[in-house]
């Protein structure tokens, strides 16, 4: 048996990058969301929060149907 290092390697460096980019842009949601509640309680408008968390959430939900689609495909 031979252990191709290249492609492990390769996979390992691809998952570590878009773990960091999926738990990133959930992050971003939130902290959207939580200025959004910060605004609202200031009396300002935070519409462009609250659509730039959910666009944050929609983009990590798709990447999670789309490596779903992978496995089972």
């Amino acid at each position: 048996m031979k252990i191709d290092w290249a492609a492990l390697g390769s996979v390992f460096g691809v998952s570590l990058v878009v773990t960091v980019a999926l738990v990133g842009l959930f992050t971003l949601g939130v902290a959207g969301l939580s200025k959004q509640e910060a605004a609202a309680a200031q009396g300002g408008s935070a519409g462009l929060a609250r659509t730039g968390a959910y666009a944050c959430f929609a983009l990590c939900a798709t990447a999670v149907a789309y490596g779903i689609y992978l496995i089972v495909a």
